[in-house]
C-alpha cells in the first residue's frame, strides 16, 4: 500500500512540474508520456511524444539549465522523442528561452531538487560535463582543424552512406520541386555549382573541402574539367579515390589530404575556378580574410570562386551562454558568421562580389531527407555507431532542419570574381546559362 501511494505521489509531482515547465507553451504538436504509460496534458494524439523513461528524467533534463544538459539527457536515454522530432524543436526553443530567466530557473530547480527519488550527484555530474572541452588546441589552427574534421567526419563512411545520397554529398541539395528525391536534388546541385562556375572542358577546378569527392567526379565526368579536391579526412579521401578509380577518372581527378592554408601554386598552374561547399564554417571569422586571400592567390585573373556556407539569418535563436550542443557534439571549432562578415572578408581579399543566393529552403528539405533516411535505418546504423552517436545525429539533423525552416539559419552561395589586369570579370551579362541544364557526356 505504501509503495502504491509513493508511486502516485511521484506521478502527481511530475505532472505539477510539467505544468511549471510548460506554462505559456503551446502543446499542439507535443505531448508527454510518463514512465508508467500515462499521458500529459491529455490523451489526445499529437505528432511528437516526449517519453520520460524514469522518475528522475525531468531533473536530468532541466536542472543543468543548459542546451547541452538537455541534449545529454536525450543522448543517455533519460527521455526519448517519438514521432516527428522536428516538431519537438518548437517546444525546445520555448524551453531554452525561458530557462534563461533566472527567477523561473531557480523556482524550477527547487521543484526538481525536491522531486522524489532524484539522484542529485549523478545529475549534477552530468550537468558539469558541458564545461569540459571535447577538443583542445588553438582554435582554427591547422592542427585543430584536422582534429575537428576527424571528430565529425571519421565516424564511419558506412554510417554516412545509410542516409546520404548515392554520391555521398554532405551539403545542401538543390530542389526543382519539393517532391524531388534526394539523389535527383543532389545531382542537380552538383550541376548547378558547375554551371555557376561556367566550367568548360580542360579547365582546372579546385574543390576545397571536397568530402567524398562527389563534385570533383561530377565536374570531370559531365563538364570535362581537370579537378582536384582537398580534405582533412583520411577516410573521405580513401573513399573518394576508390570512386575515382572505379569511374575510370584517375587521370582527370585527384584528392589530397591538405588544408586550405597549404595550397601551393605558381603563376603557371593557377586554377581557372575554385569552389568550397560547407567548408568555410570551419575557418573561423577571424581567419576569413586569410582564407579568401589564399583562394585569391590560387585563382587565375578572370577566374571565379564559388563559396557556399551556412550563416546566421535574420530570425534570432534562443540566447546560449553556456555552449551549444552542436559545438560540443557535432562541429567542434565551427563558426557560422553572418553574411556581412563573409562578404567583407572576401572584399578585403580583392574579390569582386558577383552574386549571392540564399538556399535555406533547399537545406531544410535536404535535412528532412537525411533525417528520415537515418531514422529508417536506425537498426542498421547501430552496426557502425552506438545508440548515443545515432541520437547525436538525429538531434543535429532535426534541429538544423528546424533552424533553416524558421529562418534562424541560412546557406549562401556567393560567386566571387578575380578581375583580370584590365578590370574585366569575363562573365556573361546575364545568369540565363545557369538554368539551362546541358551535361557533357
Amino acid at each position: 500500500m505504501h509503495a502504491i501511494s509513493s508511486e502516485k505521489t511521484v506521478e502527481e509531482r511530475t505532472r505539477q512540474i510539467l505544468s511549471e515547465i510548460f506554462t505559456g507553451c503551446s502543446l499542439e504538436k507535443l505531448s508527454v508520456r510518463l514512465w508508467d504509460g500515462t499521458a500529459w496534458p491529455d490523451e489526445r494524439p499529437r505528432s511528437a511524444v516526449l517519453a520520460l523513461k524514469h522518475c528522475e528524467a525531468l531533473g536530468r533534463m532541466f536542472l543543468p539549465g543548459t542546451e547541452v544538459g538537455l541534449a545529454e539527457a536525450y543522448l543517455h536515454n533519460d527521455f526519448d522523442i517519438e514521432g516527428d522530432i522536428e516538431a519537438a524543436f518548437e517546444v525546445a526553443d520555448f524551453l531554452l528561452t525561458h530557462l534563461g530567466d533566472w527567477k523561473r530557473k531557480l523556482k524550477l530547480a527547487g521543484l526538481l531538487i525536491w522531486h522524489p527519488g532524484r539522484n542529485g550527484g549523478s545529475t549534477m555530474q552530468r550537468a558539469a560535463r558541458h564545461l569540459l572541452p571535447r577538443i583542445r588546441g588553438k582554435p582554427h589552427s591547422i592542427a585543430q582543424g584536422r582534429r575537428a574534421v576527424t571528430f565529425h567526419y571519421d565516424v564511419s563512411n558506412d554510417f554516412y552512406r545509410l542516409w546520404l545520397d548515392r554520391s555521398m554529398v554532405y551539403s545542401c541539395a538543390f530542389f526543382q520541386s519539393p517532391d524531388d528525391d534526394l539523389d535527383t536534388a543532389q545531382e542537380c546541385k552538383l550541376d548547378y555549382l558547375c554551371r555557376k562556375l561556367r566550367l568548360r572542358a580542360g579547365q582546372r577546378l579546385l574543390d576545397i573541402g571536397c568530402g567524398w569527392g562527389g563534385l570533383v567526379i561530377h565536374a570531370a565526368k559531365h563538364f570535362g574539367a581537370r579537378t582536384e579536391g582537398i580534405t582533412l579526412s583520411e577516410p573521405q579521401a580513401e573513399w573518394g579515390r576508390a570512386r575515382i578509380a572505379k569511374a575510370g577518372l584517375a587521370s582527370e581527378v585527384k584528392i589530397e589530404l591538405r588544408d586550405y592554408r597549404e595550397i601551393v601554386t605558381t603563376g603557371c598552374d593557377l586554377y581557372d575556378a575554385i569552389v568550397s561547399v560547407g567548408m568555410a564554417e570551419h575557418v573561423g571569422r577571424e581567419q576569413l580574410p586569410a582564407y579568401f586571400a589564399a583562394v585569391h592567390r590560387a585563382l587565375k585573373p578572370g577566374g571565379v570562386f564559388l563559396n557556399q556556407a551556412i550563416g546566421e539569418n535574420v530570425v534570432a535563436r534562443p540566447e546560449n551562454r553556456n555552449g551549444s550542443f552542436i559545438e560540443q557534439y557535432v562541429f567542434p571549432d565551427g563558426d557560422i558568421p553572418p553574411l556581412s562578415l563573409m562578404l567583407r572578408a572576401a572584399d578585403s581579399a580583392h574579390f569582386e562580389i558577383r552574386d549571392v543566393e540564399n538556399l535555406r529552403e533547399h537545406y531544410a528539405l535536404t535535412l528532412r531527407h537525411w533525417l528520415h533516411r537515418l531514422e529508417a535505418h536506425h537498426d542498421e546504423a547501430l552496426r557502425f555507431v552506438d545508440e548515443a552517436t545515432y541520437r547525436v545525429w538525429r538531434l543535429y539533423l532535426a534541429g538544423s532542419a528546424y533552424g533553416f525552416r524558421r529562418g534562424q539559419l541560412a546557406v549562401y552561395q556567393t560567386l566571387l570574381a578575380r578581375l583580370d589586369p584590365s578590370g574585366q570579370s569575363n562573365l556573361p551579362l546575364t545568369r540565363g546559362d545557369w538554368y539551362r541544364r546541358n551535361l557533357v557526356t
